[in-house]
């Protein structure tokens, strides 16, 4: 894997705000009763596959410039601070979170929640998503190790025998014990499975700009069949193994259709390069964190009842107030830790010399 690399898309950069709006569009849909049975709540009811997006762009710029030193420290500071600064500031001061146990805060705080009976928090229950991020971030190093030497057409094809063997995961028929299995990181192998194809390709396929405008199209179809009733059940019914692998099908299918074209082909000059997007996109993992926490807060706010519609006037108050929130965690905790974390590589590097 020698293959040299542009150190930055910034039309990722983009879409990285895009899928945070998404799932924040999800959440606000659903807690504001957008009726599923239409073509619009059932278009938003599978906007969550915005985390497929999230995971396959970051399965995307890690293998496409894979650097094994100082590569956990550097995760670590992306996520963990601004992630532990979010719930000790929710388990102290969000009502929705005052009943939650030293347990389930502990889990939380080290990602394994998903691995423990009943232990999303209120509040933060999205943050099932990162306990599954941080499982490919610990793994990802030993896949580069074993993959390295391999040609390029073999690494492509174990990723797909990989992300078809997951399928093993996500359809098997598990206890009822309290314990999610169905959240646990082999079910979700297809979505990081679409980065790391792409990462390869990225080098020796070329595909016109104009095809994003066919592929979000296309994407909005995927959600809208994957948010039928006969598709699968709605809202927080769990399906059974079949539906449940159809639902990681076409989350695969929709962030193959949203990120291939902005991979593959020249869109630096899209919408999602403008500085406007950069901005939102840099914070968007802090809007990811925050945004549904202040989304209880809207509620009370706005004097309006959950589940009891103005799904426009919640929507943008929870994005505003995300927005603000996200910037100042990016300045006052993103942005430190990664700039403390890079002087520790360079430490670390020049010591190596």
């Amino acid at each position: 894997m020698s293959q040299s690399y542009p150190q930055f898309k910034p039309q990722l950069e983009g879409l990285r705000a895009v899928a945070a709006f998404g799932v924040l569009l999800t959440h606000t849909a659903f807690q504001t009763g957008v009726n599923p049975g239409t073509i619009f709540g059932a278009v938003l009811a599978r906007f969550d596959y915005f985390v497929a997006v999230f995971f396959a762009l970051s399965a995307f710029l890690l293998w496409r410039n894979f650097h094994r030193q100082g590569y956990y420290l550097r995760r670590a500071a992306r996520i963990i601070p601004a992630c532990w600064v979010c719930v000790l500031l929710v388990v102290a001061f969000l009502p929705e979170a005052f009943d939650i146990n030293l347990g389930t805060i502990f889990a939380t705080l080290s990602f394994t929640q998903i691995y423990f009976p009943n232990s999303l928090a209120g509040g933060l229950t999205h943050l099932w998503s990162l306990a599954v991020e941080v499982a490919f971030y610990l793994v990802l190093p030993l896949l580069f190790r074993l993959l390295s030497p391999y040609r390029r057409t073999t690494r492509i094809s174990l990723f797909l025998i990989l992300a078809c063997l997951s399928f093993i995961w996500s359809g098997t028929p598990w206890p009822e014990s309290g314990v999610n299995f169905q959240i646990f990181p082999p079910s979700y192998i297809p979505w990081f499975v679409v980065g790391l194809v792409l990462a390869e390709l990225e080098t020796v396929v070329y595909l016109p700009a104009i095809l994003r405008w066919l592929s979000w199209p296309l994407a909005v179809f995927v959600a809208w069949i994957a948010g039928q009733e006969w598709f699968g059940p709605l809202g927080l019914v769990h399906p059974n193994p079949g539906e449940f692998v159809l639902r990681i099908m076409a989350g695969t299918l929709f962030c193959a259709l949203v990120i291939t074209p902005y991979a593959l082909a020249d869109t630096s000059k899209s919408v999602l390069s403008t500085p406007v997007a950069l901005w939102l996109g840099k914070i968007s993992y802090s809007i990811f964190l925050w945004h549904v926490p202040l989304l209880s807060l809207v509620f009370p706010l706005l004097g309006i009842n959950i589940f009891s519609g103005n799904f426009f006037l919640v929507t943008s108050m929870t994005s505003a107030l995300s927005v603000a929130v996200a910037f100042i965690s990016y300045e006052l905790v993103e942005e430190p830790a990664r700039i403390w974390a890079k002087k520790q590589y360079v430490n670390e590097d020049q010591s190596a010399l």
